[in-house]
């Protein structure tokens, strides 16, 4: 189990550009419908915690889904399955960049990834939308957290902070009363 755990994310690792969110579809796909480790409702939950913990978040989610499927040992499959296919790829650029850095296929094959990296992170936000039921009524939330971080500078933290603060009093108070 712990090869599979090890051998799984080594793989979304290793194809995945763009970074964490680019690989929430992929460890979806593994881990929620191939492997069925966990189920979606929980897999959402561990995002959630995921992105509100300080570090890398691809690090963050392998360690949560490792942590829950086989304790201590399995946050440690799941992460250096995580981070190794990075660290060699760096490692790699880092010692022949200076090799291919003025290349123009290579400055083309990088440019060209870029919107594809977009696509790979508006794919999993678009259908975390819809599995947090975002809807006409409370779009606003996200837009506005968005739009406070990118117009207005406001730091990510008081965001989610006062994201979470408005979660508990409409959980508490609001939704009571309907």
């Amino acid at each position: 189990m712990y090869l599979t755990l090890f051998k799984t994310f080594f793989k979304i690792g290793i194809v995945t550009f763009g970074g964490g969110y680019a690989m929430i579809s992929m460890i979806e796909e593994d881990v929620v419908r191939k492997h069925q480790w966990v189920d979606k409702e929980e897999f959402l939950d561990l995002l959630a915690i995921a992105q509100s913990c300080p570090g890398v978040f691809a690090i963050n989610i392998s360690t949560f889904i490792g942590y829950k499927i086989r304790k201590t040992r399995g946050a440690v499959c799941t992460a250096l399955g995580t981070a190794l296919p990075s660290f060699i790829i760096i490692l790699l650029i880092a010692m022949f960049f200076h090799r291919f850095q003025d290349n123009r296929i290579i400055a083309a094959m990088f440019a060209g990834i870029r919107p594809a990296v977009v696509a790979l992170i508006a794919a999993p936000t678009f259908s975390l939308a819809k599995s947090a039921h975002i809807n006409k009524a409370n779009c606003w939330i996200p837009i506005g957290g968005a739009l406070a971080i990118w117009l207005l500078g406001v730091n990510p933290i008081w965001v989610i902070i006062a994201a979470g603060a408005g979660g508990f009093v409409y959980g508490k108070y609001m939704k009571s009363t309907e």
